[in-house]
């Protein structure tokens, strides 16, 4: 019997499940060291680095869209230039590159198959592949500002100081680490996924800064329409976040009963998304689509004619106002949907795993069939997924030539992890209310 009713109570459901997971002692200890630590994240985004001039370092921001993408994955840290300024960027390109590895190296797929012992063996590794990603993510990224203007000159030499610019690469990958650190805290000792809290609380963090800017510089009815275009983006991403095909499975046991041997069975589903990619599509397709033009954009000064001409070919073709950007970027997010979700549910071996647990689906042949079933499942319903991943991508674009609002950035990315990462949480939360025997938000 549950220990709160909403009927009793008469108030709504989902304030009747905050205050009940405020009241319970555990859930109330793990939301507010939830919160503590996403507390400290902020402090730390805020300590700044020795040498950098704010004014061109806001400068530069808002002319560079690749500082702006990295700048999503650091929860504003690095527009500030702050030891926590690489975020956990680093650390989710090693997650993605040890993810993509597992199928093609025989040793990782078995590490993957032993279980707990081997999923943990291959988290050691994603760490120890951080380290260097993030000294050279540190490095490159002070090279880039230091260019800009916006730093002291760095080694090497003429100009720069050796120990300075260790000093501040050092600082930069220590950063990551520490985010790295608190996140997983969070997700052992808290609610919800750490890493992706930290993501969550940077970009939320940075809302009401730029909903203040377009509020004094936008026009009003350019920004209702433009609130009503978001609104509907989130409308939209919760429910393909959500969409899942329910495959059939049944599970048969024998049951010795007088003498005779009778079969007897349960069933439940294999819940496919209709998105399994998540948000990494968006993620390499965007990387993609930014790096040529942030590489042309060192070569359009050149002495050489012909260099300078190219690139500044190819910074107009690959910038933001080009209507050929958003087309290649929808093409590659549908094509990156489609490579991602078929290398991560090829990993899972469901067929396999159902086979060696028992369990059929109705009116298929257990192994290769079920694999080749599913397999045409998966593709069919990707489909969906890939065309909102890529419509997702392009909207920010329309957006801004239906509203004329350019002083607000619209990014599909950011709404994909707010949605995530709140309907994960809330799933987390909602279940440990309903273990302990209060209703949930739902």
């Amino acid at each position: 019997m549950r220990s709160t009713s909403n009927r009793n109570t008469g108030r709504p459901q989902l304030i009747q499940a905050v205050m009940d997971a405020v009241r319970v002692p555990d859930l109330r200890k793990r939301l507010l060291f939830t919160f503590g630590l996403l507390v400290i994240f902020r402090f730390i985004a805020h300590v700044p680095m020795p040498g950098v001039d704010l004014l061109a370092l806001d400068r530069l921001f808002q002319s560079n869209q690749l500082l702006g993408l990295l700048d999503l994955f650091s929860g504003g840290a690095m527009r500030n230039l702050s030891v926590a300024a690489l975020g956990v960027y680093p650390y989710i390109t090693a997650s993605i590159i040890m993810q993509l590895m597992i199928p093609v190296f025989p040793g990782l797929s078995g590490l993957a198959q032993e279980g707990e012992a081997g999923r943990a063996k291959i988290s050691q590794y994603t760490h120890w592949a951080t380290i260097p990603l993030a000294l050279a993510q540190g490095y490159a990224q002070l090279v880039l500002l230091s260019s800009a203007g916006t730093l002291d000159p760095l080694f090497p030499y003429p100009g720069g100081s050796f120990l300075q610019t260790l000093a501040m690469v050092i600082s930069l990958a220590a950063g990551t680490m520490l985010l790295v650190w608190i996140g997983e805290l969070i997700t052992e000792n808290g609610i919800g996924n750490g890493i992706s809290l930290i993501i969550f609380g940077g970009i939320v963090a940075g809302l009401p800064g730029m909903a203040g800017q377009g509020l004094l510089v936008g026009d009003p009815t350019g920004l209702l329409l433009f609130g009503i275009i978001g609104f509907a983006m989130l409308y939209v991403i919760v429910v393909f976040t959500e969409a899942q095909r329910r495959i059939p499975v049944q599970y048969g046991r024998s049951v010795q009963r007088g003498g005779r041997l009778e079969r007897q069975g349960s069933q439940t589903h294999i819940p496919l998304r209709v998105n399994s990619a998540g948000m990494i599509p968006l993620i390499f397709s965007f990387s993609i689509m930014i790096f040529p033009g942030t590489v042309a954009g060192y070569f359009v000064n050149a002495d050489n004619n012909v260099v300078s001409g190219v690139a500044d070919f190819m910074q107009r073709l690959f910038f933001t106002t080009s209507p050929v950007y958003w087309i290649l970027l929808f093409l590659l997010t549908v094509g990156f949907a489609f490579f991602y979700t078929l290398i991560t549910f090829q990993q899972q071996n469901l067929a396999e795993n159902l086979q060696q647990s028992g369990g059929f689906i109705p009116g298929i042949r257990p192994g290769p069939p079920t694999a080749q079933y599913l397999n045409r499942v998966i593709m069919r319903i990707t489909w969906g997924g890939a065309i909102f991943l890529g419509a997702i991508a392009v909207v920010p674009f329309i957006a801004t030539l239906i509203t004329n609002v350019e002083t607000l950035t619209l990014s599909s990315t950011a709404l994909l992890i707010v949605v995530g990462v709140t309907l994960d949480t809330m799933r987390q939360l909602e279940a440990q209310l309903l273990m302990r025997q209060y209703e949930g938000f739902i």
